[in-house]
């Protein structure tokens, strides 16, 4: 069994083992033993904003994200089936494009002089342009859309095994479709309320791309402050030294998550 599992755990340890080994030895060591990189992170002001406006975006996105993709699977999962594909092939079609193209067009879409301010102003909605970009609000948007389908895909495969039967069941003992729905259809959807947040929390707390082009400059997330250590001012330590927390930060949001519910349902494994 080992030497058939041996190719796996190369490659295991070529792209995962050794490069986080890497991260680690950079974060701790300069010119000799340091934690410098460390306590800059607790004793600076900019680290602490940073990672305060970076979870409190990926709070806002899997909010959003559970708002607007419960419908959306719900839908799906009662729907007859030929509309769930068609349904499902709407929430993966982004997929198709590029998430530089997909920030572009946001772009395209928020900024001063974009369609969405240019029609609200054709109708006398507003006077003055919206500041819809380069800004909390703009990555907030753009960031929703490209992590959307991570949560629908997770609550619809989770609804899809609730069996009708139960809903029948409460429905024939008096319970209008509201009241089946609260005491039934949602408590056995939490699994995949919980999966799907938890997938949307953790890729948003590494975007990149989208808060550099929808926040301008002025909303700085954790993946922006990496990149700024390393292209700016060659600061390799201080640069691994986050990558570091938030690997631990998100190893603990995955044990956390594994108190509830197995880590293969987080995955989409099951």
């Amino acid at each position: 069994m080992l030497v058939l599992a041996l190719p796996a755990l190369l490659v295991i340890l070529l792209l995962v083992v050794l490069p986080v080994g890497w991260l680690a030895w950079q974060s701790v060591y300069h010119n000799g033993f340091t934690l410098e990189n460390y306590r800059r992170i607790w004793s600076e002001d900019i680290y602490w904003r940073s990672f305060a406006l970076t979870f409190q975006i990926s709070l806002l996105v899997t909010l959003f994200a559970l708002l607007l993709g419960y419908p959306i699977a719900y839908a799906a999962s009662i729907a007859p089936r030929r509309w769930a594909i068609v349904i499902l092939a709407l929430v993966v079609l982004p997929f198709w494009t590029s998430v530089l193209v997909r920030a572009y067009a946001w772009l395209a879409l928020l900024q001063r002089t974009g369609v969405i301010n240019q029609l609200l102003r054709q109708f006398g909605v507003i006077d003055e342009p919206l500041p819809l970009v380069h800004n909390t609000f703009g990555t907030v948007v753009a960031t929703l859309h490209i992590l959307l389908p991570f949560m629908v895909l997770p609550l619809y495969a989770t609804m899809q095994q609730i069996p009708r039967d139960l809903m029948q069941a409460g429905a024939s003992l008096g319970a209008g479709p509201m009241l089946t729905f609260w005491r039934i259809f949602l408590p056995l959807s939490l699994p995949g309320v919980l999966a799907g947040s938890t997938l949307v929390f953790v890729l948003a707390l590494g975007f990149y791309i989208t808060p550099e082009l929808l926040g301008g400059g002025r909303t700085i997330m954790i993946s922006m402050l990496v990149s700024r250590n390393v292209e700016l001012y060659d600061q390799w330590g201080a640069a691994s030294a986050i990558g570091v927390v938030l690997l631990v930060a998100v190893g603990a949001i995955f044990f956390a998550v594994s108190r509830f519910i197995p880590l293969d349902r987080v995955l989409g494994q099951k």
